[in-house]
């Protein structure tokens, strides 16, 4: 089977080498940037590689045509109307990318097409919602459900204390989406980066968390009377990170001049940003999430944690973000070519969590991968 990777970077790339490793897919990565292609190439030469500007929808359409299978791992600004595309040429597919538009827009025209897309297909949102869906069935009803999750590098390096594991643009986007949350069973809207706490993980110390708008589908598929996701970073990122918001640091609107250029100040700051940003060539990282799900069954309250903590593997060069993130679609794809998982139409990974065979499946696929999740019950 022919597999596309749109989108070759960190994530990307490290994708396009595992399903390299199933007899089964012939994989092509294609990108606009000569760096991470090239980076491909010199790792694992047997992946096809194709320098394509990806922004154009009817170029995407065109291009996955000749594949049977797609894996759409765009930054999230491209994320949509990538999606889309891919279900306009009727190609089943996982997509990793942080886009903010509903996903279930496309779910009417995904049926029409019958593919079956798996979208938010990563840690968070990704394999944690398929299992708070597959915990919240165990329930009669959910009271509390509350996500910490982050990626980090495992080095603190003033000023910023850290590194984008991911797409940094989709990382700032984190920090000014509204953040989206339940509370006694209404939906509330907080600013991200607020309601910063300390929480101490015994891999890696105290680490503080901050909303962000996380939650997606969650907000509609599964029901619980208190919902909330935060984001992990070390101590003092949030106030940096709201001080720079605070002073427009992070609009997108073009009203800076350089040199007779209209741009905004996101793109200024972006250019400041994210080379400080970027992880070194074998610079480690760490991934860590943790969901608490509480609620009643028979009568007596029922709490499970879920615990995921992964480092960059030094072995395969592979950063943890990739690791647990795009390991999970990789799996979930093989789960669809196997005939495991065969809703057609748009799926959120708690879908996944409905069928305990799908999670039986994406734990195992995983865990072959070194990226184990832990699920511990309490009464």
């Amino acid at each position: 089977m022919k597999v596309i990777v749109l989108g070759g970077g960190r994530v990307g790339g490290p994708m396009a080498m595992d399903l390299n490793k199933d007899e089964r897919f012939e994989v092509t990565v294609a990108d606009y940037s000569d760096k991470a292609l090239n980076n491909i190439k010199t790792k694992c030469p047997e992946i096809s590689t194709i320098k394509k500007d990806l922004s154009n929808p009817e170029d995407v359409i065109s291009l996955v045509n000749d594949y049977d299978l797609a894996v759409n791992a765009v930054p999230g600004f491209m994320g949509f109307k990538t999606a889309k595309a891919i279900i306009k040429a009727g190609k089943n597919s996982v997509c990793i990318s942080f886009y903010e538009e509903d996903p279930f827009e496309l779910d009417q025209l995904a049926k029409e097409n019958n593919v079956t897309m798996i979208m938010d297909c990563g840690v968070f949102p990704g394999m944690g919602n398929a299992l708070i869906m597959y915990l919240a069935q165990k329930l009669e009803s959910v009271e509390n459900v509350m996500v910490y999750v982050g990626g980090l590098p495992v080095v603190r390096e003033w000023p910023t204390e850290y590194k984008a594991v991911f797409s940094p643009m989709d990382v700032i986007e984190e920090y000014i989406r509204p953040a989206r949350c339940i509370e006694n069973g209404v939906l509330v809207v907080r600013p991200a980066l607020s309601e910063v706490e300390h929480i101490f993980f015994p891999q890696i110390g105290t680490l503080e968390a901050f909303n962000t708008d996380g939650l997606r589908t969650l907000l509609k598929t599964v029901k619980a009377q208190n919902m909330k996701e935060k984001t992990l970073r070390y101590p003092g990122h949030a106030e940096k990170m709201t001080m720079l918001r605070k002073l427009g640091f992070f609009s997108k609107e073009k009203n800076i001049e350089i040199k007779g250029m209209k741009v905004s100040p996101l793109e200024m700051t972006a250019q400041i940003l994210f080379p400080e940003w970027e992880l070194k060539p074998g610079e480690p990282d760490i991934t860590i999430f943790r969901a608490i799900v509480e609620g009643i069954k028979d009568g007596q309250k029922i709490r499970y944690t879920i615990n995921m903590f992964d480092r960059y593997c030094a072995e395969t060069d592979v950063i943890s973000m990739a690791r647990t993130t795009g390991y999970t679609a990789t799996v979930a794809l093989r789960m669809v070519v196997d005939g495991v998982y065969t809703h057609k139409g748009i799926s959120p990974p708690e879908y996944m969590g409905k069928y305990p065979e799908c999670i039986e499946y994406l734990l195992k696929g995983l865990k072959e991968r070194g990226v184990n999740w832990e699920i511990c019950r309490e009464k």
